[in-house]
Parts: C-alpha cells; structure tokens; sequence
C-alpha cells in the first residue's frame, strides 16, 4: 500500500524534458517516490494509499533548495542595515556574533527553518558555529540539511576548530535518517592561509564530504587577495589540490573571464545571493557568463541579517529580473531556469543530485504544493511563469520531506512557531546586553 497519493493538481517535475502534467499524480511509499506522471497513466488498478491529498488548483512541484545560508543569523535580522559589508561585519556581527551560545543558535536556527519551511524550502546549505546546535535543531524538525562548521583560519584557535569540524562530520553525516549531511566550512579566502585552507581540504577529502566556501564576494576581497597572493581569489582556490572534492562556492561576484573559465574546470557548484549582494551592494554575478560556460549555479539567501528573509522564490524572481535588466535582453534567465535553479541545482550544490530537487521514481519525496487559488495567480496560462513572476512564498500550502508532511494548510506540523520566536527574542535581546 502507498503512504501518500497526491492527485489533481498540475505537477512540474523539473526534469530534463520540461515536463508539466495537468492533472497529474505523485505516488509516495517511504521515504521515496514511487510514480510520477499523468494522472491515469501507468497506475496499477488496485493501488490505495493510506492517505490521498486532492490537489485540485495546485501546483506540485520539487522543495525548493536554499544554496547558502547562516540560519542561525536570524538571530541579528534588522539590526544592522545599509551598512558597507565589511563595516557590517566588523563592527556589528561579529561582535555580536563573539557572544553567542550554542542554545542561542539552536533556538535561532528553529526559527530559520520554521521560515524555511513555511517558504516551501525543504532542503538548506548552512556554514556557522555550533554545528551540534543545528544538527539538533534540523534533526526535530524533519527538514533536509548539508551543515558545513565555519572555519575562521585566523582566528587563535584555528586548528582546535578543525579538529571539531571533523569530529561533528564523522558524528552527524548521515544521521537523522540521512537528512542530515555534512560539509567543511573554510570561511573564506581572506580568512584561511593557504596552509590553513589546504588542511581543510585534505580533511574534507578524507571524510568524503564536501567544501562550503565564500568566494569573490566583494572588491575589497579581490583586492586583498591579489595584493597578497598576486591571483584572484577563485585562482587562490583552484591553485590547491581539488581532486576528488565536491565545492560549493556562495556568491562569485567579481569574475574575470579566466575565473569563470576555471570554476567550469574545476566543476565548481556556485551559489548565486542576489538578494544579499545586492543589499549590502557587492555586485551583480555574472550569472549568464556562468551558465553559458557549463558552471551550474544554483540560489542562496545568504543570512537573514543580510537579506533580510529566507525566501527562495524571491531569489529566484531576483535571478530572473535583476539579469534581464541589467544585461538588456529580456530573454536571459527564463523562468524555467531559474526554477532549476531553485530546484535541481540547488540539490546538485549540496551533493544531493540523486537524492531531491527532482520529482523522480526513486528519489526522496520532498515536495511541496502551491496553492493558485489567489487574485494574483489568476488567469492560468504558463504555470512556470505563474510561480517565478508571480507566486508569493504564502501561496505554499503543503511541504513533505523525506515523505512526511512537515507543512499542511500552510502551517507548521513539526515546530511549535509562537515558542521558537519567544526564545528567539529573548536570546537576541541578551546579546545585546
């Protein structure tokens, strides 16, 4: 017998084909997708599901992916806006930041993922301190996460943290029925030697996990590193050993040709943060530069305290708009790319392709169902158009992972909401005391 059988609505299952089925149907057993297609097509006469969601007005369609994120950075939304990206770290995050607790991160990382959650995102990359805090809180919560410790190469005790990023990777890879896997953090280039970013490396490629990396975010970056190293800060990279490593590289705004030449080399996964980039003004990423020479990018929010929301649609609506203008062709980054985007490559990113961000017969069931019973999703023509230009995050009514309803009617089923944002006010009040 199937657990879940969603019939009725319109499912878009980004696949290579661009296929869209009105109606169509989704069955589910497990943790797993057993069937997707037309609605009568393929159906064993006698299946029966223990529960079966009519999605009549809907559409169905693959959880969307957050590429990079600090979740936990919740905990500093609103608190220091309009302000130039180093300055606003300098002088105001990463003091705050000195006086966090891993109960702080626990709790603020809860309310990034009720967010989240609520978005539609059932899957999220995340680089911050506390890793067992949010491992802990991904764990009960029942979304999918690649958690990657931060790694500050600077800082004193550098070397006592990569030891800890490598136990909490032999700890937690694979746990919570697989949703939780993990990654290493070096922050960024003007942050870890190349002494200090080889070691991360060398371990990551120890454990078989991936790398979680900023690179080429600001001027001042590009900057540093070339008056220091004499190369770009994607060449300062690429000039280590990244055989047989999975990268995930949040932002890469400042490209020369020959950056984006190697990031295509080295099969880099970038994340693009237009939301962020654009607030704390980094730039603009090439992002049709990137897709044309084969470098699959994927979509971030970054932390809400540079965003100010966790909201994948708005990034993806972002992605499609800001490149279009700025590149003066209407054409670039049409809906369905930038939908693939927020899917398939986000899973790609996080070192999930065969795992979510498709809706495919043996992949996990995350998926999530957009409610278009709404004034601004009316008329019905293309429904990709209607959710990149149009959908709003609210318009989310039901969100399964790993083939449990985490969402339904648009609320949350595993989170209690109104405790979560108490604690979360409470511990952002006492750090800045």
């Amino acid at each position: 017998m199937l657990d879940l059988l969603i019939t009725g609505g319109t499912v878009i299952p980004v696949d290579e084909e661009g296929s869209v089925y009105d109606p169509g149907l989704v069955a589910i057993k497990g943790q797993e997708i057993l069937y997707v297609g037309p609605a009568g097509e393929g159906l064993p006469a006698d299946w029966k599901a223990r529960r079966v969601i009519k999605a009549e007005n809907k559409l169905v369609l693959p959880g969307l992916v957050n590429g990079h994120t600090h979740a936990a950075m919740v905990l500093f939304r609103g608190y220091a806006d309009d302000l130039v990206l180093q300055e606003w770290l300098e002088n105001k995050i990463w003091p705050l930041e000195s006086k966090l607790s891993a109960e702080a991160v626990y709790w603020g990382t809860l309310l990034a993922i009720g967010e989240m959650l609520l978005a539609g995102i059932t899957a999220f990359a995340d680089m911050y301190f506390f890793p067992d805090a949010i491992a802990q809180a991904v764990a009960e919560a029942g979304i999918r996460a690649a958690i990657a410790p931060g790694l500050i190469g600077v800082s004193p005790d550098a070397a006592v943290r990569l030891r800890e990023a490598i136990g909490f990777c032999q700890e937690w890879n694979g746990a919570a029925d697989g949703r939780i896997t993990t990654m290493l953090g070096p922050h960024a280039p003007y942050t870890c030697s190349p002494e200090y970013l080889a070691q991360s490396l060398a371990a990551a490629r120890d454990l078989e996990v991936g790398i979680h990396i900023h690179l080429a975010e600001t001027e001042t970056e590009i900057k540093q590193i070339k008056d220091q190293y004499g190369v770009s800060p994607i060449a300062y990279l690429c000039q280590q050993d990244l055989n047989n490593l999975h990268i995930l590289a949040a932002h890469c705004v400042h490209l020369e040709e020959a950056d984006i030449d190697l990031l295509a080399q080295n099969n880099i996964h970038v994340v693009h943060n237009p939301g962020s980039n654009l607030k704390l003004a980094s730039g603009i990423a090439p992002l049709p530069q990137l897709l044309g020479a084969g470098v699959l990018v994927a979509l971030g929010t970054d932390g809400a305290a540079s965003n100010n929301n966790l909201d994948i649609l708005e990034e993806a609506r972002l992605a499609a708009l800001i490149h279009k203008g700025y590149s003066g062709q209407p054409t670039v980054i049409p809906a369905a790319e930038a939908l693939k985007m927020a899917t398939a490559n986000g899973a790609a990113a996080l070192g999930l392709a065969e795992t979510c961000g498709r809706l495919q017969a043996g992949m996990k069931a995350d998926l999530i169902i957009v409610d278009r019973e709404q004034p601004h999703l009316y008329p019905r023509f293309n429904p990709l158009s209607a959710l990149i230009y149009s959908a709003r995050s609210s318009d989310v009514d039901t969100v399964i992972v790993d083939g449990k309803i985490v969402v339904e009617g648009g609320e949350l089923c595993t989170l209690d909401r109104e405790k979560i944002m108490y604690m979360v006010e409470s511990h952002a009040q006492k750090l800045l005391r």
